[in-house]
């Protein structure tokens, strides 16, 4: 009976800290199929805000704006990464700690104080455009990059590399046939860590674009004051279902993998 209610309670509590996390997004998925602008008056179920989102300029260049500076930036922030890891995995002890304490720092550090850092440098040496917000984004994305692959190489057994050159694979080969296959986990959680924090960032951005510049954050910030459009609760509904769709696919399909080989067996 005891552990009855313990289960109870901690499945309650379970549940409630599920409906704090998403009942907001609930909120916001509701108000997108509002016919009202009102957020507290019903106006009828609609799909007038979708197709109202896809004939919107504005929102539709922030939003490819935005994807593309998250791919490019993520694309080239993993391959600097995975470069900078392997390099400081080849240094002694004391140089490896050391590199470790400043790819630590843009982490910790405060994204407004990163933010006005790269504006003053940019200044006086880039124009303020795509380019600057660019270049910082691959700034900041470098770093997670690094800890994603890290422990990935930490654990990777170099004999296996070494073997293979011995028995006369070149760099380049032996590389893609021995290390990459132990490190992509790390490489790939790097790339989505680097495509996510680029697409979410708003304080760099701000502080690095130029006149003419803007990505989803920028965009919804300048028009908080004069209130939210219903096309970007249309947007965030679309990309929280894309979202929710991949972790699905790739949750689901190990799954299924596996029991494939169990079958086998």
């Amino acid at each position: 009976m005891v552990e009855k209610i313990k289960r109870i309670i901690s499945g309650g509590y379970l549940g409630l800290i599920v409906l704090f996390l998403y009942a907001p997004i609930l909120v916001l998925m509701v108000l997108s199929f509002n016919n009202s602008r009102s957020r507290v008056v019903w106006g009828g179920f609609t799909f007038k805000w979708y197709q109202s989102l896809f004939e919107n300029e504005q929102i539709m260049e922030a939003l490819v704006t935005t994807l593309l500076l998250a791919l490019v930036a993520a694309v080239v922030a993993t391959i600097i990464g995975v470069t900078a890891a392997i390099g400081m995995n080849a240094m002694q002890q004391k140089s490896y700690k050391l590199m470790m304490m400043f790819t630590n720092i843009p982490m910790l550090n405060a994204d407004v104080v990163t933010g006005i850092a790269l504006m003053l440098w940019m200044v006086n040496f880039i124009p303020l455009g795509f380019g600057s917000v660019l270049i910082s984004h691959i700034t900041f994305c470098i770093p997670y990059v690094i800890l994603s692959v890290m422990p990935k190489i930490r654990q990777m057994n170099m004999s296996i590399y070494e073997a293979a050159r011995d028995l006369g694979a070149n760099t380049v080969y032996a590389f893609a046939k021995v290390i990459l296959p132990q490190i992509i986990g790390g490489i790939i959680s790097g790339f989505f860590m680097a495509f996510t924090m680029s697409m979410d960032d708003f304080v760099i951005t701000y502080f690095t674009k130029g006149a003419g510049v803007n990505t989803l954050s920028t965009m919804i910030y300048g028009e908080i004051r004069k209130g939210i459009k219903p096309e970007m609760y249309a947007l965030s509904t679309i990309i929280f279902v894309i979202i929710f769709l991949i972790l699905l696919v790739v949750n689901c399909l190990p799954e299924k993998n596996k029991k494939v080989e169990e079958k086998k067996f």
